[in-house]
């Protein structure tokens, strides 16, 4: 049996065994690693649907798919913690910085190391950056400078208000990238015969479904179980508690960053579906997980700690700026990846030393 079929299998079996414990030590190391393998197996079987249903919709399925399970991740740890706040801040901050540099820089590395020039749509890929920039705005800078409440916080209108326009700005984009302009956003080359060939049959469609399910049932119940071991050997390790959401972003976006590092790769000099998994997983990273985590903090009257730091909202202009100088021309080269995985690594220093 392939590993891909299995471990959805036997994360649901370790679930069983290890619900209602409280796991430590070599028990969550291995939950811990039996959860990431639930997440890469999720992963790939959202891969194969996407590849069913051909692009944009097999990067919007990815994305959405990815996002369920980091929502999924985010509320379990945020209920289970009394301490942490700012855990969707700061999850839903690495998403983005993780898409918008490591991911955009690693696949333009992928696309231009042989010397070619990567080249995609600018019209949708500005189209999406645009969107993303006012979702991320609204939702992590304004609480900086809002005066109904003290710190970084929404009241909860505000936060209402924000969760609604997230959602509604998502479903915008996915209106126009799967109806409305949906030739912005495919492909500049022709799709392969052979890749045409590769599609799944629908036998092979219906099993991937039914284990994505299963994968993701057994991702949330993981999460849930290990939240309190994560959190404690974060603080043991002298860590910030804000690495615990850099640990979530990386540990999600990991999988589908593959992906797209991939794409970039095979695809030649055209890298537009690695820009729809990057900026699309980052939209709804954003635009769903704001409204779910708005509503179970009013649910459970927790406090929400949205505002980003001084330091992250710089390291969010920078990287909104160079997107754009990137996106712009349509066409980029290896010195725009360069600039990219260095303002990750920025991102990735400041996070662990403040």
């Amino acid at each position: 049996m392939r590993p891909s079929r299995l471990v959805p299998a036997a994360a649901l079996l370790a679930l069983i065994i290890a619900w209602g414990r409280h796991p430590a030590g070599w028990a969550a190391l291995v939950l811990a690693v039996v959860l990431g393998a639930a997440v890469i197996a999720a992963v790939h079987h959202a891969e194969v649907l996407g590849r069913r249903v051909g692009e944009p919709f097999g990067s919007l399925l990815l994305a959405i798919a990815v996002t369920i399970i980091e929502v999924a991740l985010i509320v379990a740890l945020t209920v289970s913690s009394e301490s942490n706040h700012s855990l969707a801040r700061d999850t839903v901050f690495a998403a983005f910085m993780i898409t918008t540099n490591a991911v955009v820089g690693a696949a333009l590395l992928a696309a231009t190391l042989r010397g070619s020039v990567a080249s995609f749509q600018a019209s949708g890929t500005g189209a999406m950056l645009a969107t993303l920039t006012a979702v991320a705005t609204l939702s992590l800078v304004l609480p900086n400078f809002t005066a109904s409440t003290s710190g970084p916080t929404f009241t909860t209108g505000q936060l209402v208000f924000a969760a609604v326009t997230s959602l509604s700005l998502y479903l915008l984009f996915v209106f126009v990238q799967t109806v409305r302009h949906r030739e912005q956003f495919e492909p500049q080359d022709q799709v392969d015969p052979a890749e045409e060939h590769d599609r799944p049959t629908g036998r092979q469609t219906g099993e991937s479904l039914a284990l994505l399910i299963a994968a993701l049932v057994a991702v949330v119940g993981l999460a849930k179980t290990i939240s309190t071991a994560l959190e404690e050997t974060v603080l043991r390790l002298g860590l910030p508690l804000t690495t615990v959401g850099v640990i979530i972003g990386l540990l999600i976006i990991a999988p589908e960053g593959i992906t797209a590092v991939r794409s970039a790769h095979s695809g030649g000099d055209d890298v537009q579906q690695s820009f729809n998994l990057a900026y699309g997983s980052a939209m709804a990273s954003i635009g769903l997980t704001i409204p779910v985590i708005a509503v179970v903090s009013i649910v459970f009257d927790m406090q929400l700690l949205l505002g980003l730091r001084p330091a992250d909202m710089v390291l969010m202009a920078l990287t909104i700026v160079v997107s754009v100088l990137t996106v712009t021309p349509g066409r980029a080269t290896l010195l725009q990846a360069g600039v990219h995985l260095t303002i990750f690594a920025a991102y990735l220093s400041l996070a662990i030393m403040p």
